[in-house]
């Protein structure tokens, strides 16, 4: 596809990177001579310096004949306007970046007048994503499919867990109604099949129904009390969005904010929450605050540094729940190593968001893809497709298609029922099938099958 990406930031560049070496042809428009340069020495890529919300530099890019453009520059307005100008002159796609929380209520309406087809608010995602982790304190990810109806949650599989030392196989007949989906074992991801043993240590993700889900992890005696109470450090977007959600849920929230003009407007727009102006990476105030008396501390500041500090901090003072935002996310395992198994990272997850939905353009006539998911640090990932009649797969019980190795069907929804499949199951037009995978392994769901056994 041809592909405009309007701002060469983190999040661009990062874009412009992973499309090009997907075969698009991308072109990259700035007005910073240094980042295009950076950019053309680097990457395979076209590059025009310019305003991204002139017609002129945005026909110079090819908007007129181009299937999607991308706005992810510093402001909002600009994104707006880069969208809007390319759609008049042609463009099919249009995504921009929106993240001032003013315009949170009305996005609907700036989507339909703008002619805009999707706005990525990074700090928005970023603190449901945090929300999420909240209703788990164990959990290291969580991620929903079907419109909320499957959850696939990733956890550490420790020597207190019972499911240790059988061949799933076996598992599957004490836990039908959840699935096995993924485990990462000594840094490589693993789709297991049947006789795959689960080891302490792996990291293992698990996905169903939500009332399955809470069950299996009961049945674990996982701590599945929910978390009432929780420390916000920095007042940024995201501890708006999260401080919002989390009053919505019953929680008592402690917003910490060094900056005044801050703590004021926040507590003038969040009435339920309670503000401190304070350095929240000061161990005195967080002692005079009672940190370790809160369920959850999420550390939301600017700074990386200051966030991983005051995380393990909390984790050294025995808090449930340790969060921690970070936009550098080089090393995740040695985060890992230092018992910070939360991280939350905006410009990544933006990223990742718009390239599943560059993916999600390209569909074929056997299915519809909606959602890419990445697990165990981008090794493996999940895929959620709309299957369409006409294909050859549909109606054919699983234990006769010839699946690609490496490949797991995972759920199905058809109406209001979830399925855990087995192999007298099969694929109806117009299910939700949710497949893993090796990262980058499935494009469309025919890819998941390479033929049908015949039947004896």
């Amino acid at each position: 596809m041809n592909i405009i990406i309007v701002g060469n930031g983190k999040v661009g560049y990062t874009l412009a990177e992973y499309l090009s070496r997907q075969n698009h042809d991308v072109t990259i428009v700035d007005k910073d001579k240094n980042a295009l340069t950076r950019a053309t020495e680097t990457l395979d890529v076209l590059c025009v310096r310019g305003n991204g919300g002139n017609v002129r530099s945005l026909i110079e890019a090819g908007a007129e004949k181009a299937d999607v453009i991308i706005a992810v520059t510093a402001n909002d307005e600009l994104n707006m306007v880069c969208c809007l100008a390319a759609k008049q002159l042609g463009t099919r796609y249009s995504i921009a970046r929106i993240r001032d929380p003013e315009y949170t209520e009305s996005l609907t309406l700036l989507q339909e007048k703008l002619d805009i087809d999707q706005v990525i608010n990074p700090e928005r995602a970023a603190a449901q994503e945090i929300s999420r982790l909240l209703r788990f304190p164990f959990a290291m990810n969580i991620e929903s499919f079907a419109h909320g109806r499957v959850e696939m949650v990733e956890f550490l599989v420790t020597d207190q867990d019972d499911i240790t030392g059988e061949p799933l196989s076996r598992l599957h007949a004490r836990f039908p109604h959840v699935q096995f989906v993924a485990v990462q074992r000594h840094g490589e991801a693993v789709i297991p099949d049947g006789s795959f043993v689960i080891q302490m240590g792996d990291r293992l993700y698990v996905s169903g129904e939500h009332v399955a889900v809470t069950r299996f992890f009961k049945r674990m005696a996982k701590d599945t009390q929910p978390i009432r109470s929780a420390m916000l450090i920095g007042g940024g977007h995201i501890s708006y969005y999260l401080a919002k959600q989390l009053v919505l849920l019953g929680l008592r929230i402690k917003l910490v904010e060094i900056n005044r003009e801050k703590c004021r407007h926040l507590s003038e727009t969040l009435e339920d929450v309670i503000m401190i102006c304070g350095d929240g990476t000061d161990r005195e105030v967080l002692t005079d605050e009672n940190m370790e008396e809160n369920d959850a501390l999420i550390c939301l500041t600017d700074r990386d540094e200051e966030n991983i500090v005051t995380g393990l901090y909390g984790v050294r003072m025995g808090v449930r729940k340790v969060v921690v935002k970070v936009n550098r996310l080089n090393t995740p395992e040695v985060l890992d190593e230092l018992g910070l198994d939360n991280i939350v990272s905006p410009k990544i997850s933006t990223a990742n968001a718009i390239l599943r939905s560059v993916r999600a353009l390209s569909h074929s006539s056997s299915s519809r893809i909606q959602k890419v998911y990445g697990m165990l640090g981008g090794k493996a990932e999940a895929y959620e497709f709309t299957a369409l009649a006409g294909s050859g797969f549909l109606n054919v019980p699983l234990a006769r298609l010839k699946i690609k190795k490496g490949v797991l069907v995972c759920v199905l929804v058809r109406g209001r029922r979830v399925i855990i499949p087995f192999g007298g199951d099969h694929i109806e037009a117009g299910d939700t099938v949710i497949l893993a995978g090796k990262a980058g392994s499935i494009e469309d769901l025919d890819d998941a099958f390479t033929g049908v056994e015949e039947s004896t």
